[in-house]
């Protein structure tokens, strides 16, 4: 197991215990005791843990009301192989010739990866994330347009009066967008209040907007509206999701994707 795939479970784990310790970390993985206690370290330098002796606690509440901002870097590695398969699912929905909109969530970063190398796609952003991925990634048939504004580190993005200026001037085929949660009071809310605006652009700019979220979205309460259901074409989730909380999308023409 890779590092990345290790720290984003271990928390997991402390999403769900509270805590760990070194010796089970280092049973369940595989690993050995130093490799934990470095990823622990790692972890609590990000500011997702506290360590404790021979184990580590969560740094702060992840409560179902307590809506926590953590760093990019973090985020992206939260529940890092659901991020995965629902991004492959939203790539299957763009096609050749479109013009995309890509908010600066931690879901939304995988998706160049699985995007078809034979299309060609116009990509606009507000998120250093993903433009660093696209180097990596390395698809000449991606062209990139970047929002611009005021950078914010933790976010790895541009918020401000500036992205929604630029984007406010393009009318793509599509969204692809994440958000703090999805509430059974039928809207989408963000914990971000700097990027929320951009966002809103993005979804009233666009002919189609489809949010990928992973399980958790469902599961807590962000302190921004951002949009209700009516503006939303398609929600991509895991199957991890409790469809049977799920009943209120009925009442809407929003297309809800279970990837099994």
């Amino acid at each position: 197991m890779f590092g990345l795939e290790r720290k984003s479970e271990i928390i997991n784990i402390l999403e769900r215990a509270g805590k760990v310790d070194v010796n089970s970390l280092a049973e369940r993985f595989g690993a050995c005791k130093e490799t934990i206690r470095r990823d622990l370290r790692e972890l609590e330098k990000e500011g997702v843990i506290k360590r404790t002796h021979g184990g580590a606690v969560l740094n702060v509440s992840t409560s179902k009301t307590a809506q926590v901002e953590f760093p990019v870097s973090v985020r992206e590695i939260q529940r890092y192989e659901e991020k995965l398969v629902i991004c492959k699912r939203a790539a299957a929905m763009i096609a050749d010739g479109d013009t995309i909109f890509v908010d600066n969530s931690s879901t939304t970063i995988y998706l160049l990866r699985y995007i078809p190398k034979d299309i060609h796609v116009c990509i606009i952003t507000n998120s250093l994330k993903l433009l660093l991925e696209a180097v990596q990634v390395h698809n000449p048939n991606l062209q990139f347009i970047c929002l611009g504004g005021v950078f914010k580190e933790s976010n790895m993005s541009f918020s401000g009066t500036i992205p929604q200026r630029i984007a406010k001037d393009y009318y793509p085929s599509k969204a692809f967008l994440s958000c703090a949660s999805i509430t059974e009071q039928q809207m989408l809310t963000d914990s971000s209040a700097a990027e929320v605006d951009t966002k809103r652009m993005m979804i009233e700019r666009s002919q189609s907007v489809i949010i990928l979220a992973d399980y958790t979205k469902f599961l807590r309460m962000g302190q921004i509206f951002l949009a209700d259901f009516s503006s939303i074409d398609s929600i991509i989730t895991d199957n991890k999701t409790d469809l049977s909380a799920l009943d209120y999308l009925k009442k809407y023409k929003t297309e809800l994707i279970v990837i099994k």
